[in-house]
């Protein structure tokens, strides 16, 4: 595993690499892909700076949404697909337009056996205790594929220019809770340094094993399962080229709107 921390700054694209010299070849396989930030996605900017065709030479697995937040992102498989605002599931044309995305190309390092996992908060402390073993302060994208009590889903409308803020879109987010289904799960874990560029800690996205319903997970109930993680060390963030984009403000605190975003059921606190 990689042991070595660069940062290099290159024409709005940021790379961390902790590799030592490898084969150009393995690269990107051990890199987290990012479009934007999620501060910014926070703040209302929602233009698609890459399009799936692109990202998916980025990565074969990950999550994120669509221009004007159409809906979320499940990437699995090299498939792009889409929770659209009834949290169906559709593929994405590969001329649709990303504003915020991160994807990774997978490679099974780490396996846990689940079973009887009462909520997300339970599932996000067993998949803490892999990385207490394993390092916290790296990536991991995980696929969780089982069979669930329950899990609750939801996606959101698309919006058009003037975009609104995040926590105000997601007012016409939609809610499911299907039960007694299969599917998959999957989830990005950045670690806490990553607090000014995405939100830290872990996201989650799942689609159901026909590939007929999926979202962000707000809840969950697993009977069981497999966790499937990929530890990795290298992370480039590739920032739009628009003017708009340079002339967002961050240095305002974003944090709460996260929150609410990643968390907030509707009505919720």
């Amino acid at each position: 595993m990689k042991k070595l921390l660069m940062a290099t700054l290159l024409t709005g694209t940021m790379l961390f690499n902790t590799a030592t010299a490898a084969p150009a070849h393995t690269k990107d396989r051990e890199t987290i892909y990012q479009i934007a930030l999620l501060q910014s996605l926070a703040m209302g900017y929602f233009d698609g700076s890459i399009s799936v065709k692109d990202l998916k030479k980025h990565g074969d697995t990950g999550i994120g949404t669509f221009e004007g937040l159409n809906g979320e992102m499940i990437v699995l498989d090299g498939v792009v697909y889409r929770a659209n605002q009834d949290c169906e599931i559709n593929i994405m044309d590969d001329k649709e337009t990303v504003p915020f995305s991160n994807v990774t190309f997978f490679d099974k390092e780490i396996s846990v056996k689940l079973a009887d996992v009462k909520d997300k908060a339970a599932l996000e402390k067993i998949l803490n205790e892999t990385l207490d073993k394993k390092g916290r302060n790296s990536f991991y994208m995980v696929k969780i594929s089982g069979d669930f009590n329950e899990i609750l889903v939801r996606s959101e409308k698309g919006t058009t220019e003037p975009y609104p803020t995040l926590v105000e879109a997601l007012k016409t987010q939609k809610e499911i809770t299907p039960q007694n289904i299969s599917g998959t799960i999957v989830g990005l874990y950045c670690p806490d340094f990553m607090s000014s560029l995405n939100s830290t800690g872990w996201h989650f996205h799942f689609i159901s094993a026909d590939k007929k319903i999926g979202g962000h997970v707000l809840e969950l109930n697993l009977k069981s399962g497999e966790a499937q993680l990929d530890k990795t060390d290298g992370f480039k963030l590739d920032l739009p080229k628009k003017k708009n984009f340079h002339a967002l403000n961050f240095k305002q605190d974003m944090k709460e709107d996260i929150r609410k975003a990643e968390q907030d059921v509707q009505g919720g606190k």
